[in-house]
């Protein structure tokens, strides 16, 4: 059972002893098949690095519910954007949003929501080549990564709200959407984008982002992520703010200084598959392969043999 230290995340020495649990997490994740039930599916189908981003970010901000949901709402905007969505949204206007976004709602989001994003990002490849010149700029002024992405979206969303509320109505869901100013919530979405952009390249991230050090990452926040890290040690938290995601990060950069943010896509998916749910099943428990490391299991195993018995 992982110890935690009083602050709440991992001490070197159970670190050095969950590294080879979280690597046979991963290498028994079936990559291709989890990607199927992730929003990362839309950006792979493009090789241009700028169509990969733009799609990413757009795909990351508006996956949230049930994905089933979402997706057919991402797989029907990019069809309507065309073959490089870069290109797309480079030289679009108001008049083009309302023609692409009429009509469109997502649960909390609306047309004017979405015209936001795509016109922000639509100015940040012209002023700044891509949305990772655009994020450098924020990075290289030195604050935390808070700032950092806080700046980032402020960037974003800084276009004409009239025109768009004249054509599209007012926004619904926009800070929903795209925050800012960020809050004291995880930003599950806009990190996990990052994750995409600066990690890999491998079965799931990009890597196309070089001018951001993996280093910096934190960890996507959901309530996935959380189980597994508080069943881990790898927080004692129970919110899902960012201040959890900056403990469960400094926990795994005890494990991997270079790279945080590594073991996320296993341990989410290890969560969303139905390995791990939320509440135990003592024989999912029993065979386990975290079961060592777990601070769960082995009581829902014991309780499990005391009834039997």
């Amino acid at each position: 059972m992982a110890t935690r230290r009083k602050t709440g995340g991992l001490s070197d020495a159970p670190a050095a002893k969950l590294r080879p649990y979280l690597e046979a997490v991963a290498a028994a994740t079936r990559f291709p098949d989890r990607v199927l039930a992730d929003p990362v599916e839309f950006p792979r189908r493009y090789a241009d690095p700028r169509d990969i981003e733009v799609t990413a970010l757009v795909s990351a901000c508006l996956a949230y519910g049930r994905a089933d949901l979402f997706k057919p709402k991402l797989d029907a905007l990019f069809s309507k954007m065309g073959p490089s969505p870069a290109a797309f949204v480079r030289t679009l206007d108001v008049a083009g949003a309302a023609k692409l976004l009429r009509g469109f709602v997502y649960r909390f989001n609306v047309g004017a929501d979405l015209a936001v994003l795509l016109l922000g990002i639509g100015r940040a490849l012209r002023e700044h080549g891509s949305l990772e010149g655009l994020f450098v700029r924020c990075l290289d002024s030195g604050p935390p990564m808070h700032a950092v992405l806080d700046g980032f979206t402020r960037a974003l969303r800084d276009v004409p709200m009239a025109p768009i509320r004249k054509v599209l109505g007012k926004e619904r869901g926009l800070h929903h959407l795209l925050p800012s100013p960020l809050g004291t919530g995880a930003a599950k979405r806009l990190h996990l984008f990052l994750r995409w952009m600066v990690r890999g390249p491998d079965q799931v991230d990009f890597g196309i982002w070089k001018r951001v050090p993996r280093s910096v990452l934190l960890i996507p926040l959901d309530t996935h992520m959380a189980r597994m890290a508080r069943n881990l040690g790898l927080t004692r938290r129970k919110d899902l703010g960012w201040k959890t995601a900056e403990e469960i990060t400094a926990s795994l950069r005890r494990i991997d200084p270079e790279d945080p943010v590594r073991f996320d896509f296993p341990l989410c998916h290890f969560g969303m598959s139905g390995a791990c749910p939320a509440r135990p099943v003592a024989e999912n428990c029993a065979r386990c392969v975290l079961l060592p490391v777990c601070r769960v299991g082995p009581r829902v195993v014991a309780r499990r043999a005391r009834d039997r018995g």
